[in-house]
């Protein structure tokens, strides 16, 4: 197991560089630059032009890319080139506040989505499995703006149960509580899809499972049914489930930067799009590749989680 999960370590390192080097040139074929903002009468050309000699954007592409490398390996991302500030300080500030909205999403998404699934695999086609379904189907198919969109009025504008926005009240010093009542809506909303999704992938692979021989060996020999679905069944069910989790990380993440946004919560997300917004190209470089490094992860964790929900898999 161990030289398995190294030898996928080093092959995340060419397919790393493979997507690096396809962000780096989309990010360089998108029109403008992060000192276009400064053009106009006061401002000339050559001062312009300058800048970007001083932020090596005058040199050609290939170079360009080499020595962004060499920094990175080097331990140094580099400089925002709109604040000035270092991108590493800027992750330290943002990625926690990231891993707390997202986290709890995942939380609230999986420890509701399983006993729904469970609920409605053993209990196919009554009322509750018919509710459980239409709210996935309303969770899959509703686009997750529209959803936080819909949240945010009726929950903060209309009831002003919780804070529209922000992730403390402004003015005040942090406190945990505060952060919890502004957590609350973003994370149940951005947590609704996961609940849709592994809802229904927990109640199709429970329902196959159920209809397994040794299912029905099972319960012919008296065993109980609480021990048959949940020792039994629901074990063997994990596999599939085991594999949406792996995916579910990245995107969880990548729905934080739709969720961010709406909620004007400090964290990558609103990070991301603000260096899309000003053309920043180290900082953009740096958020893109954190996306991509939680996809690689991602799927290393449900190959290894694979091996805890089924002994019998074994990776030579």
């Amino acid at each position: 197991m161990r030289q398995y999960i190294l030898r996928r370590l080093l092959q995340m390192i060419p397919i790393l560089i493979g997507v690096s080097i396809l962000m780096f040139a989309v990010i360089k074929a998108t029109p403008g630059d992060p000192f276009s903002y400064l053009a106009g009468p006061r401002v000339n050309k050559a001062t312009i032009d300058r800048m970007k000699a001083a932020a090596g954007l005058d040199k050609p592409l290939p170079l360009q890319y080499v020595n962004w490398v060499k920094q990175t390996v080097q331990g140094n991302l580099g400089y925002s080139l709109r604040t000035g500030e270092e991108v590493t300080s800027l992750l330290k500030k943002r990625i926690p506040n990231t891993l707390i909205l997202t986290m709890t999403a995942f939380v609230i998404g999986v420890g509701l989505a399983i006993p729904i699934g469970v609920i409605s695999a053993t209990r196919p086609y009554s009322l509750v499995d018919y509710t459980a379904t239409t709210f996935a189907f309303m969770g899959i198919s509703l686009p997750s703006f529209f959803t936080a969109l819909v949240a945010i009025f009726f929950f903060a504008y209309t009831l002003r149960w919780v804070p529209p926005n922000q992730m403390t009240t402004p003015g005040e010093a942090f406190n945990i509580w505060d952060m919890l009542h502004h957590l609350i809506l973003p994370a149940i909303v951005l947590g609704l899809r996961e609940i849709a999704a592994f809802s229904r992938y927990t109640r199709a692979s429970m329902m196959e499972t159920m209809r397994q021989d040794y299912i029905r060996t099972a319960r012919s020999k008296g065993v109980g049914e609480r021990i048959v679905i949940y020792k039994h069944a629901f074990r063997n069910s994990l596999i599939p489930i085991v594999t949406l989790l792996g995916f579910s990380l990245p995107d969880l993440f990548g729905g934080a930067v739709i969720f961010e946004t709406l909620f004007t919560w400090p964290g990558m997300g609103q990070l991301t799009v603000e260096a899309v917004n000003n053309r920043d190209f180290p900082l953009l470089m740096v958020t893109n590749m954190f996306f991509a490094l939680l996809v690689v992860v991602g799927n290393l964790m449900a190959d290894v989680l694979y091996v805890i929900v089924d002994p019998r898999i074994r990776y030579s």
